[in-house]
């Protein structure tokens, strides 16, 4: 049976992605701390926060920190966009991540590869929200995280070679699953295809385009999702 859960947090890593979500409040109050943009106000009978993280894995983690403490959410979706790791998957649609992990994490002997010591190797979305979002027909699978914004092709061969069944790559999820773990707070990544790395010559420009579409029916999926947990 899935909780009923009455303050949720939403964390998107940059103003684009933020400022779209923020169409999705109702009653919207806005503060900054520390360089971090949040925004409370309510959708589909909730209480939300949502919050403008920053880029990459320091920022991401710290900003679900400051929401843990700020705002106490009962569960966090990141919403934001990624790349495109199979050759079904196509620029706008959208991957509920069914488990986050690392793709720039080596700890050595005694660990998987993306493995941090002393957590586990993939952090699992949880069941509930993962349940709810898979009713919209979005896709689903592996995204890998890491510092970088994946162009060069050996980079490419290095994610497969480690995460054969990778779906979509991003610089923000795991991170913020791990802060997750920590805290006990149930997480789900939902993440837009922005762009398909390796399948075109220049991705970056792909990823450029991608913003001007201005793909707002997209985050539809997740004002749903609001009303369904």
């Amino acid at each position: 049976m899935e909780k009923n859960r009455k303050r949720l947090g939403v964390v998107a890593a940059m103003d684009k992605e933020y400022l779209l979500l923020k169409e999705l409040l109702d009653n919207p109050k806005e503060e900054s701390i520390a360089g971090f943009r949040l925004c409370t106000g309510t959708s589909g009978g909730k209480e939300i926060c949502l919050m403008k993280s920053g880029i990459g894995k320091v920022a991401a983690a710290t900003g679900i920190n400051l929401m843990k403490y700020r705002y106490a959410p009962e569960a966090v979706i990141n919403s934001g966009v990624a790349g495109g790791m199979r050759e079904d998957l196509q620029v706008g649609e959208i991957v509920a991540g069914t488990h986050c992990v690392y793709h720039d994490v080596d700890c050595g002997t005694g660990n998987e590869y993306g493995q941090v010591q002393g957590f586990p190797a993939r952090y699992a979305a949880d069941a509930c929200l993962l349940a709810a979002v898979k009713r919209q027909q979005v896709k689903d699978g592996l995204i890998c995280t890491g510092d970088q914004f994946i162009q060069d092709p050996g980079q490419l061969e290095s994610i497969r070679r480690h995460f054969p069944e990778v779906t979509a790559v991003d610089m923000e999820s795991a991170a913020m699953a791990q802060v997750c773990h920590i805290w006990q707070i149930p997480f789900l990544s939902l993440r837009i295809i922005s762009d398909t790395p390796g399948r075109k010559a220049d991705n970056m420009a792909q990823y450029n385009d991608f913003w001007e579409l201005a793909p707002q029916r997209n985050f539809a999926v997740l004002k749903d999702l609001l009303a369904a947990i």
